[in-house]
């Protein structure tokens, strides 16, 4: 038997890989069935290439829990060791196995899935486990090796009485830690981080219900069958040509169980140069609500688990879909657990921006009616993605739609053609006129639509910051919503209607109105409008109520907007019969009552009349039935 210290630089290297080295102690049985599956991918490699004479099999990896002795068993039937190159890459920490393996069979090994890059993997057993055995027995006609470390640079290396090949781990868990010996902690952890691994893996056992026999002696029966907990060949390893719609829909439910809506589409990544990327996106049905649970991407690194946290990966308006990205080219950390700066992540980031805008694209220009259908429910994630990546907004445009209040959908482009020519204003803009709510703002809806204008549906809490944007593009074109500005004062007319009303009885309704209005909140307009306008309309100027929607919006995040003051427009039609009622009223306080009747179903148009105002207009309404 042979006795040794471990090649290390420091003394207490064991406590620093316990207690810093990773950030998450239940990592290390990922690390090792990490370890385990490129053991067996190793073997399968060389067997390929005629280097190994052994039959590779069907191999699998076990992992299993003795309660009675403390020990948790990880066993594989890779390729093993000898105890020389136990010594080799046990002993020596810091020295990969892969890396050497990799740049050994670099021309044919390229795509053999090795995982391991780091050579600490092994060691994250020490943060769990007292002690630590290795069992081992090489592919090679070479003695078994059996080596046992307790937590010291001390070790011992002995001859092993092991029969099979592959290697079988055994940690003597630490009693701080015993919670590793619980089964459904175990299979929890088995499953976020191995479900995908490209090799079987077996936990346990379970029930399995088969048929036996044919015909009418053909009955069920319940069978023990080995438990094997993840699937070798997920979705994102094969070509798209290999799949169908179902097997996608299947996968999206493998991987969100709880989900039970299907997603509106996919997109499945898949390139190898200048960097390795294979994935598949999934657009969920998104509502308008900002605060969309992010962190549903997950990122694995050749079938390993490694985080849901893809910022820096997938653009950031992406993080609002579903789906998994892999990548062996995206640098990690020693713990795999936190990404680099890298120019590789930034290429990579470009690239699923592109690709998804394409695959837009592609969905739009195929079926465009069924592209409609969708837009609802998908549409906050491109406004989000025009806001934050102006990748995606120099192709967004030719996909992107602006739904109107008659059902129909626009391109910005196309929306310009049908608007050019009928909805320019005084200084030669074109105006959009759009809604942010069609129920609120149905009276405007519908005035503007009697005098034949289009209006947009823009009901985001985005909208607000997209208008922006797409003015400060587009010069000649300026929005506003429907209420914000009476449409008659915005859109240039050939002739300006003409007031009932003579200047002289106009200044007298005007001077009525401010004794009763307060000045401090409404501006007091007289306007020749339509005798079938309402006879009074409350409007915010458009600059000021879309200030005050950005910072609402924003919440001090995103946009980072100040407060904006409440400043209101009342637009009194002067050729609509109240108008005349007020002027010919000569009792004080039933002029008084007129106007403030009239202006509180002004305001409860608007949704303004609240609290103590609406309960009085309610008992004032009710008193004169």
């Amino acid at each position: 038997m042979n006795t040794g210290k471990i090649n290390v630089s420091v003394e207490n290297i064991f406590p620093l890989i316990k207690k810093f080295l990773y950030s998450d102690h239940e990592i290390f049985l990922r690390e090792l069935v990490s370890n385990a599956t490129d053991a067996t991918l190793k073997l399968k490699h060389l067997t390929n290439i005629g280097e190994s004479k052994v039959e590779y099999g069907n191999p699998f990896i076990e992992v299993k829990i003795n309660k009675d002795d403390k020990t948790l068993h990880i066993i594989d039937q890779g390729l093993g060791m000898t105890a020389e190159e136990v010594d080799k890459y046990i002993n020596q920490v810091a020295f990969s196995g892969a890396e050497e393996f990799l740049e050994k069979y670099k021309d044919s090994a390229k795509d053999s899935g090795i995982i391991g890059h780091f050579g600490l993997g092994f060691y994250s057993a020490f943060m769990v486990a007292e002690k630590v055995e290795i069992i081992t027995k090489s592919h090679k006609d070479e003695p078994a090796a059996h080596w046992t470390c307790d937590g010291s640079p001390e070790f011992t290396l002995a001859p092993s009485d092991k029969t099979t090949r592959g290697t079988e781990i055994i940690l003597h868990v630490a009693d701080d830690s015993l919670e590793f010996l619980e089964e459904h902690k175990i299979s929890e952890l088995l499953t976020k981080y191995n479900k995908f691994m490209p090799v079987p893996i077996k936990f346990g056992t379970k029930n399995e219900t088969v048929s036996v026999g044919e015909g009418e002696t053909a009955k069920t029966e319940t069978v023990v069958v080995d438990n094997i907990i993840n699937n070798p060949n997920p979705a994102w390893t094969k070509q798209p040509s290999e799949l169908t719609d179902e097997d996608y829909k299947n996968f999206y439910k493998e991987l969100y169980p709880m989900q039970f809506e299907e997603p509106l589409f996919h997109i499945h990544l898949n390139v190898d140069h200048p960097f390795n990327l294979t994935g598949v996106l999934f657009f969920p049905k998104l509502t308008k609500d900002l605060q969309i649970q992010k962190d549903k991407i997950q990122l694995y690194q050749n079938q390993v688990f490694v985080t849901d946290n893809v910022e820096g990966i997938v653009p950031e308006f992406l993080t609002m879909l579903r789906g998994v990205i892999d990548s062996p080219d995206i640098p990690l950390n020693v713990s795999r657990s936190y990404l680099q700066a890298d120019g590789n992540v930034k290429k990579i980031s470009n690239y699923i921006t592109r690709k998804v805008a394409d695959k837009l694209k592609s969905l739009f220009n195929q079926n465009r009616e069924d592209f409609e259908s969708k837009w609802n429910d998908m549409k906050i994630v491109f406004e989000y993605g025009m806001l934050t990546d102006e990748k995606f907004y120099e192709k967004a445009s030719s996909f992107v739609l602006y739904p109107t209040t008659d059902g129909k959908y626009f391109t910005f482009d196309e929306l310009k053609e049908v608007i050019k020519d009928n909805q320019v204003d005084n200084n030669g803009k074109t105006i959009v006129l759009y809604t942010s709510n069609k129920d609120e703002q149905h009276s405007y809806i519908a005035s503007a639509e009697n005098k034949g204008y289009k209006v947009v549906v823009l009901d985001s809490p985005l909208s607000s910051h997209l208008v922006q944007k797409l003015e400060a593009d587009n010069s000649d074109f300026t929005f506003t919503r429907v209420d914000a500005d009476h449409v008659d004062n915005l859109i240039k007319k050939e002739e300006n209607k003409i007031s009932k009303l003579n200047e002289e009885e106009q200044t007298a309704l005007k001077a009525n109105l401010e004794t009763v209005v307060p000045s401090t909140k409404y501006n007091v307009q007289l306007e020749a409008l339509d005798s079938t306008d309402a006879p009074f309309i409350i409007t915010q100027p458009e600059f000021m109520r879309r200030m005050k929607e950005m910072s609402q919006t924003s919440g001090g995040g995103m946009f980072g907007m100040g407060n904006f003051p409440e400043t209101y427009n009342l637009i009194v039609n002067t050729n609509s019969k109240l108008a005349s009622t007020i002027l010919e009223t000569n009792d004080t306080d039933k002029k008084s009552a007129l106007i403030n009747q009239a202006l509180d179903l002004a305001k409860l148009s608007q949704g303004l009349l609240k609290g103590e105002e609406l309960t009085n207009f309610v008992k004032r309404n009710f008193e004169n039935i």
